[in-house]
């Protein structure tokens, strides 16, 4: 299938590992120009280099978005190679922090870089997508939004957070052409997962091949109704048909990418 992406520029944020990589690398092969946007310039030009070796069109932008200041520097730079069709706010993180311990710090500092960095990258861009009455805002948000936890309260609030605000959005960009929408992965599997659950396989005798770990994660901590952990190319796909021409007619829509861990019908 031809999703149309031929020649539009998507700017990635946090894209150089894990769902973000995927996600440029996915766009990539269907024709968009990429911006890779990330802290480390190393990785970001690894993730550079290997979209050219397989051909795709590539820019890279750096910047740390837990600054207030940087957004706006990574708008500019975005545009500084050509207006940007495209904006996927995956950037993200969380610490390690319960309802006894996250500090006041720790819920200001998650909704500032959870939240408000993506904001400010759609004020940014946003304009330009007006002009040419065309764009595509999409948020990664996740199932801690809908069916949160007792652990990282900080985090699930604000990734609730990044849900509404693309409902929101969907509203304000009526009959402009823009769509706001959200991914929401469950439990995938990057390097970050891999290697936790590889520390805490003893603990849960799991076994020690990846099969086994995975069978017994997904019954223990992360029940789902395929009995597996989702890949960080299919998220990467609902991305890409959220970004297409073809998506026109959703906006201010879920897709969740989670195995049917999100147990609702709405």
């Amino acid at each position: 299938m031809d999703l149309q992406l031929d020649g539009k520029r998507a700017l990635v944020t946090g894209s150089t590992a894990g769902l973000g990589e995927a996600i440029a690398t996915f766009l990539a092969s269907e024709g968009a120009i990429v911006v890779v946007h990330g802290r480390n310039e190393a990785r970001a030009r690894a993730v550079e280099e290997a979209i050219r070796a397989s051909g795709g069109r590539v820019d890279v932008v750096l910047g740390d978005l837990t600054s207030s200041d940087e957004p706006a520097n990574v708008c500019a730079a975005a545009l500084a190679g050509g207006p940007i069709d495209i904006l996927v706010n995956n950037a993200g993180e969380y610490s390690h922090r319960s309802w006894t311990d996250a500090s006041e710090d720790d819920w200001l500092d998650a909704y500032r870089v959870n939240v408000v960095a993506g904001v400010l990258l759609a004020q940014g861009l946003i304009p330009q997508m007006r002009e040419r009455g065309w764009g595509r805002i999409i948020q990664i948000g996740g199932g801690l939004a809908q069916q949160p936890l007792e652990t990282y309260p900080h985090y699930g609030a604000a990734l609730a957070a990044r849900h509404n605000l693309a409902v929101s959005l969907a509203r304000e960009l009526k009959d402009s052409g823009i769509t706001s929408n959200v991914v929401a992965p469950g439990a995938i599997r990057v390097p970050a997962l891999e290697e936790l659950l590889y520390t805490v396989a003893k603990d849960f005798d799991w076994g020690k091949e990846w099969e086994d770990i995975e069978r017994g994660a997904v019954r223990d901590i992360a029940p789902n109704d395929t009995g597996r952990f989702g890949t960080p190319e299919e998220v990467a796909a609902a991305v890409a048909y959220l970004c297409s021409p073809l998506a026109d007619y959703v906006s201010g829509a879920t897709i969740r990418i989670d195995g049917g861990s999100v147990r609702s019908a709405f």
